[in-house]
């Protein structure tokens, strides 16, 4: 009496083979899996479960902490939303800090002498006047932008000095003081709505517009973009006059929640506003942008110097760690294209 056995598929027997294991699968999954893309999340989600274990009784993790931790973040990440667009076509702006602080002193002697809406107005021409001629200086006459935003740098708190004696010019108008500043939509602080606001709107022009992709097509290969019809003079051009007014926006800011418009205001901001940028993604080479990676790069920032402040450091010692952890950071992140 004979038995037969179940013929085999040659084919199932096949796919059993190079089937992998569930373990196998996993490691193969985490070899492929490219951390450097989440360096600022796994950074910021590592220093905030650090500062919050370390620095738990002094108050870290309380709800006035983490709203000061927004407030200090938000002016920081207005201004890298915009920076992300000049980074990635291939510029770079030095002059936003000083931008701000001019623009806050237009904006308070108008206000004082003139009322709320010529004051907006005043601070966002002020941006929008010298991001031209940033902008015309880089693209019709050749100066590279690292030189004209230099020079126009020291002119810009220059004239903020002169204008006000280097005074502090008051503002004593609520309204305006709430809308840029010091006010709060409940429990929310008005400048982190502010924040939101221009995250959703940058990071919906760089990713769906045809304007964004030409920023990004811009900083990838500018030669290549020119050739396929890309006015890559006017894209920088425009990248660079926002990018003041941004910058205006965020010295109006300064000014309503303190009360005040002064040429310190934003001062040394442009470090930390291209580190967010750069700390989120962003190659200085150009080519690329994360708007979301550069807002949290600038909460990460803010993180920062909130937990080295509980933690009772000297300010040298602040700005050693601080320096520290950003170098770190940046060079665990991705590089991008380049050109």
């Amino acid at each position: 009496m004979s038995s037969t056995l179940p013929a085999s598929n040659p084919q199932s027997d096949k796919n059993a083979k190079s089937k992998p294991t569930g373990s196998r699968g996993f490691l193969n999954m985490f070899r492929q899996f490219d951390w450097r893309q989440y360096v600022v999340y796994i950074g910021f989600l590592v220093l905030f479960l650090f500062f919050a274990i370390t620095q738990h009784s002094n108050g870290f993790l309380s709800p006035t902490n983490l709203f000061n931790i927004l407030r200090q973040s938000a002016i920081i990440s207005v201004m890298a939303v915009a920076m992300t667009f000049v980074i990635a076509s291939g510029e770079i702006d030095l002059s936003v800090g000083a931008v701000a602080g001019l623009a806050s002193v237009a904006t308070a002697l108008t206000i004082s002498r003139f009322g709320l809406i010529p004051g907006i107005l005043a601070g966002l021409l002020t941006g929008a006047v010298v991001g031209l001629i940033n902008g015309l200086l880089r693209t019709r006459i050749g100066i590279p932008s690292f030189l004209v935003t230099l020079g126009m740098q020291g002119i810009a708190t220059g004239v903020a000095m002169w204008i006000t004696d280097t005074a502090p010019v008051p503002i004593l108008n609520d309204v305006y003081n709430n809308i840029f500043g010091s006010g709060q939509l409940g429990p929310i602080p008005v400048l982190f709505i502010w924040t939101i606001i221009g995250l959703v709107i940058g990071d919906i022009v760089l990713r769906k517009t045809p304007y964004g992709r030409q920023v990004l097509a811009t900083g990838g290969n500018e030669a290549a973009a020119r050739f396929t019809g890309v006015r890559t003079l006017n894209i920088k051009l425009i990248a660079l006059t926002v990018m003041s007014m941004v910058a205006a926006l965020a010295g109006m800011l300064y000014a309503g929640r303190l009360h005040s418009g002064r040429f310190q205001w934003g001062q040394g901001d442009e470090l930390s506003v291209i580190a967010a940028v750069i700390l989120g993604g962003t190659s200085l080479a150009g080519g690329n942008g994360s708007i979301i990676g550069a807002v949290i790069g600038s909460l990460l920032i803010g993180l920062i110097n909130n937990g080295l402040i509980l933690a009772g450091l000297e300010l040298s010692q602040q700005l050693i760690i601080r320096g520290a952890i950003i170098i770190l950071a940046v060079a665990l992140v991705r590089r991008g294209p380049k050109a």
